[in-house]
């Protein structure tokens, strides 16, 4: 019924303005001054402002009185206070501070090896021995030699304490059993270089020589790899645009994909240096490996706390349109009654940081304002609509 009574005014003003172009308008248009014309023009406009008004006026009155109309149907959500936790996402590569290969201190023949690959191993402990060349017996005989020389000037410190004997002879025991001792020592460590052994607690990874391989100090001579699990960190690096918001002590929700695992953690370290070939610092995050399945090297995605607001009001970022000039705007609804019609009002609204499907609205959406969600694209400015939320 609406659409009729629009349907005949609308043909009515249209006839009207028929007829006057027939006995004015071509007349006007091809021999009418300038001045006739902008009167003409200002006829039709003020004429048609006139017939819209009506019109408006006519559609209201039908809408009290049709009580047969279909208004479109629309749900709303309700603008609320929430915290809202932003994260940035990176890529980090799992490390160990203690990942080292072990190499001979001296050169021989690998007499024995006396751990096994992934063999857990305590610092200390001897990993192979190496062929000393003879350094054995030779320790052996200065040691004997060492020990006469000790007691040669015992004798003769007891004899110069009872001031017997010379001054000389004195002297020259002691600084004899002094050069012997020095001696003993030296040749000793050089000995004890002949043994292997692990500089700190790990697992044996990798054996790289065999028993009866000449070796020597040097590159390519490397024997072991030891590698502590227990102290897993992952290294990742950081865009300087996030300088002010990645500090040390951040959350930071730690995931490896291959492993289908996910833990908690904080930033343990933050570089101090620009790296200038990408324009990032480097972050230190530490990993719980109590199973033993992290290994170095494995590859991590970081989310990172950079920004918490506790009162923030987040939307779905699907009910926010734009308008020609790129202004974000969202449909609310206003004058509610009690059969729940509203009529719908466009707002526009500043957005702030995103976090997966929703967004942080930062202006114009106080809280408690209804929000239109289903039917969002379909509905226009002052439009009547009905509410039908469960």
């Amino acid at each position: 019924m609406k659409k009729i009574y629009a349907f005949v005014i609308l043909t009515s003003v249209l006839i009207s303005c028929g007829e006057e172009k027939k006995n004015t308008i071509e007349d006007i248009v091809s021999s009418g001054t300038l001045k006739e014309l902008t009167a003409k023009k200002k006829e039709i406009t003020t004429n048609l402002e006139a017939v819209n008004k009506d019109l408006a006026a006519i559609n209201r009155a039908i809408s009290k009185k049709d009580t047969l109309q279909k208004l479109p149907l629309v749900t709303t959500i309700t603008a609320k206070a929430e915290v809202f936790k932003h994260y940035i996402e990176l890529q980090g590569s799992v490390k160990t501070k203690q990942n080292i290969l072990v190499y001979p201190e001296m050169p021989g023949i690998l007499k024995s090896i006396a751990v096994k690959e992934g063999q857990k191993v305590s610092k200390g402990q001897l990993l192979a021995m190496i062929n000393d060349g003879g350094l054995s017996n030779q320790v052996a005989q200065l040691a004997a030699t060492t020990q006469l020389a000790k007691t040669m000037f015992e004798r003769q410190k007891r004899l110069w304490d009872q001031k017997i004997g010379s001054e000389m002879q004195f002297l020259q025991t002691k600084t004899n059993y002094k050069a012997q001792k020095n001696s003993l020592e030296q040749l000793k460590k050089q000995q004890s270089k002949a043994a292997i052994r692990a500089p700190f607690s790990g697992v044996i990874d990798d054996i790289f020589k065999e028993e009866g391989t000449v070796i020597a100090p040097g590159i390519g001579a490397e024997v072991f790899r030891i590698i502590n699990l227990d102290k897993m960190y992952i290294e990742a690096e950081v865009p300087e645009s996030y300088i002010t918001s990645v500090k040390k002590n951040k959350e930071v929700t730690v995931n490896f994909p291959v492993l289908d695992k996910t833990l908690n953690s904080k930033i343990t370290q933050v570089g101090s240096f620009i790296n200038p070939n990408n324009r990032s610092f480097k972050i230190e995050i530490p990993v719980i490996n109590k199973d033993g399945n992290v290994k170095p090297n494995l590859t991590a995605k970081l989310q990172i706390n950079d920004y918490t607001d506790k009162k923030a009001v987040l939307i779905p970022q699907s009910l926010i349109s734009e308008n020609a000039n790129g202004a974000q705007f969202v449909y609310i609804i206003k004058d509610k009654k009690a059969n729940k019609e509203a009529i719908t009002e466009r707002i526009i609204i500043v957005t702030g940081k995103t976090q997966g499907d929703l967004i942080e609205v930062l202006e114009n959406l106080p809280i408690g304002t209804e929000i239109i969600e289903e039917g969002a694209r379909s509905v226009n400015n002052g439009q009547a609509v009905k509410v039908i939320n469960k």
